[in-house]
């Protein structure tokens, strides 16, 4: 009996730091996790969004299912008209816009074209 007893009075004595111990490797898993999977996969979000607010007339997107096609219209801020094909038109939501292929050159305002034609009088 005596001996049993000093056996459960050392292991009580060391508990705090098994604890740090056992918590140790779950807190390696997540840290691990997190700059894996976790971060990785928020900056690809960030990315598809800026992409989706930066659409534009003209460019050629992939959509998720696979069409190609050129946005011929910025409806609002949910949906794009896309030409697939000549003459066929249809709607498709921003979020399922996978890949833009080109970007096209934003139109150039007409104060920059009427200063150069100022500059040509002079």
């Amino acid at each position: 009996m005596l001996i049993s007893e000093a056996y459960a009075q050392t292991g009580a004595a060391g508990g705090d730091s098994n604890l740090i111990v056992q918590l140790l490797p779950m807190l390696l898993i997540f840290v691990v996790f997190y700059f894996l999977l976790i971060r990785p996969q928020q900056k690809k979000m960030k990315a598809h969004r800026e992409m989706i607010s930066n659409l534009r007339r003209g460019d050629k997107i992939v959509t998720s299912g696979g069409f190609v096609g050129t946005v011929t219209k910025v409806i609002d801020d949910s949906f794009v008209q896309v030409e697939i094909a000549e003459g066929v038109k249809t709607r498709v939501s921003r979020q399922y816009v996978a890949e833009v292929m080109s970007k096209t050159e934003p139109a150039q305002s007409e104060e920059k074209g009427s200063s150069s034609d100022s500059d040509d009088d002079k």
